[in-house]
């Protein structure tokens, strides 16, 4: 080899080897002699190394051929990674393909990544140079494993923290979880009432979306693994834990026997929030990475799942308690047709501070009432719920207005004491006794609440003159108290002031008020009292244009006669989903 073989090619630069003397002859007799290498310059006085010696030191190994193709020199390091390699046979016999050609070349050769570099040398031969890059092979697939179960788990963090429902959330899990981790996700939920949700996704095709589906199994039915799993453990070294999905019928298009799976507990507050079944075809065993990455899915998951049960049971106790504070239909009654109307300020909370309701007394009349405390929201709703019970209580001790008014004062001043909430309520509550001409004999008391309207036959409103001061403040408040005798088909009006304070108009800051509600309700005598109240909620809404407003409720009773047709409501209350509803049930 001269220095002009050696001058223009990389000879690496890794650690170096002992190069074999036997092998030295067959250097010398591929061809003639050629010049020798130039010395290296002494260092100091010491012996100055041979040049092929250093060449033979080079990490990568190499294989120097003849023109004619004939191996005339292996370095030791080329005969470690290709022992097919022997001088004085032709190299493209040794069976390594890229050997016989003429371009880099990178195989996997006795378990070992080698890289090929060929270089041509002077007088028509070739040297070629063969690296082991295994391990830096290795290092870089790792590292690009590693990024991508990373951005599998990013994307995992985003896709999960948005469904805030379990159905939801746990129909995600499994969408997320195939092809990467799975060819069938399961997903089985803790049992809740003696049950247990699941969900699954399957791998229909290499382009297609996963399908998703699920279902529900009575608790006693969970295969022994899922329910190891929900205990806590990882049941991963049971031989028989495909059979056990295949048989709950979770691995459809799955060769069974073929198969191998894992399952994974999904950690709860307490306990596992469920498990996570993932099954794959015989090709992709899952290895330690593979579990590890696995885990950390179901780790996420797990923190989804919970924040989504937490949601759900707030949602669930909060439904509850709206569902007992909102107003309660009037109670049938003889003579009496009911309407109301109700909008809470807050509308996605469906409660207020405004409340209206009726009791029938024994001696066939009615309680009535309509009443607005102070604040709004849920505090207000909780406040009118003590208002409701008392007057429940307190209706079957005393049925005169005015003294019933006074009891309930005593004790709501007794609750905000002890409670130190300092709340107040305005309300007009009357009581509706059948009159023998077929109308209705009213007896109001007012306590500092907007005075009611009456729309007589004649088309007239007239305006109850009923005052009196707010309760739950002091101790004997002055409570008003009037008569009112409804003639057949003639109704009274009860209304919280978000009607008459509402704020709209052309400039969007004007008041309904009291002179615009009579003449809204003009002319309005013969209407049913269901449409009445609907009428008043209506104009209140149009005047208002979508603004903000305060809490409005109306009540409407209408003296039918002894021949009326029965009672109806109609309960105008903003639906959950946004969108109003008006409902008419059937007395």
């Amino acid at each position: 080899m001269t220095a002009a073989d050696v001058r223009g090619s990389d000879p690496g630069d890794g650690r170096i080897s002992t190069s074999s003397a036997a092998r030295a002859p067959a250097w010398s007799a591929a061809a003639p002699e050629p010049a020798a290498l130039p010395p290296l310059s002494p260092d100091r006085g010491l012996t100055v190394p041979d040049w092929s010696e250093v060449v033979e030191h080079f990490r990568e190994g190499l294989i120097v051929c003849a023109a004619d193709g004939v191996v005339r020199h292996v370095s030791p390091v080329a005969e470690r990674l290709v022992p097919e390699a022997v001088p004085g046979e032709v190299l493209a016999a040794t069976g390594v393909a890229p050997l016989g050609g003429d371009v880099p070349a990178e195989i996997t050769h006795h378990g070992r990544r080698l890289r090929l570099r060929p270089v041509a040398l002077s007088h028509a031969r070739r040297c070629w140079y063969v690296e082991d890059v295994t391990d830096s092979v290795s290092r870089a697939d790792a590292l690009l494993a590693e990024r991508a179960r990373s951005s599998f788990l990013a994307v995992v963090g985003e896709k999960l923290g948005n469904p805030l429902h379990p159905d939801r959330a746990a129909a995600a899990v499994v969408r997320l979880a195939v092809p990467t981790l799975a060819d069938v996700a399961v997903l089985v939920l803790a049992p809740r009432s003696g049950r247990s949700r699941w969900w699954r996704a399957v791998r229909a095709d290499e382009e297609a979306a996963p399908v998703v589906d699920g279902g529900v199994l009575p608790a006693p039915d969970l295969p022994a693994a899922i329910e190891a799993g929900l205990a806590g453990t990882e049941p991963h070294a049971l031989d028989w834990l495909v059979e056990q999905a295949a048989e709950a019928g979770w691995l459809p298009g799955l060769d069974v026997p073929g198969a191998t799976a894992r399952v994974v507990p999904l950690p709860g507050r307490e306990a596992p929030a469920g498990v996570l079944l993932v099954a794959r075809r015989a090709s992709r065993w899952y290895d330690d990475a593979d579990v590890d990455l696995v885990r950390a899915f179901a780790a996420r998951a797990g923190a989804a799942l919970t924040t989504a049960m937490l949601y759900r049971d707030q949602a669930e106790v909060a439904d509850t308690l709206q569902a007992s504070l909102l107003p309660v239909e009037p109670a049938a009654a003889a003579g009496v047709q009911w309407g109301t109307a109700y909008r809470p300020a807050q509308a996605g909370l469906r409660i207020g501070g405004d409340f209206y309701g009726s009791h029938r007394l024994a001696d066939g009349g009615s309680v009535f009432f309509l009443g607005d405390v102070s604040g709004k929201g849920v505090e207000a709703a909780v406040f009118t719920g003590q208002l409701r019970q008392c007057l429940q209580a307190l209706h079957r001790v005393e049925t005169q207005p005015g003294r019933l008014l006074k009891l309930l004062n005593d004790a709501l001043l007794e609750t905000t004491q002890a409670n130190g909430q300092g709340r107040f309520a305005t309300m007009v509550l009357g009581v509706a006794r059948p009159h023998r001409d077929g109308g209705l004999n009213l007896t109001l008391a007012g306590a500092g609440h907007l005075p009611p309207l009456v729309l007589r036959e004649s088309g007239e409103v007239e305006v109850v003159p009923l005052s009196g001061m707010l309760i739950g403040v002091v101790p004997d408040p002055r409570i008003g108290e009037v008569t009112v005798h409804l003639a057949p088909g003639e109704t009274c009006l009860l209304y919280s002031d978000g009607v008459t304070e509402a704020r709209g108009g052309r400039r969007g800051d004007d008041q309904f008020g009291a002179d615009r509600l009579v003449h809204a309700v003009t002319g309005c005598h013969r209407m049913p009292a269901p449409a009445l109240a609907e009428r008043v909620e209506q104009v209140t809404c149009d005047w208002l244009a979508h603004g903000d407003h305060d809490d409005i409720a109306v009540l409407a009773l209408r003296a039918t006669g002894p021949t009326g047709r029965a009672s109806r409501h109609l309960h105008s209350v903003p639906d959950p989903t946004g969108t109003d509803r008006t409902r008419e049930p059937s007395a």
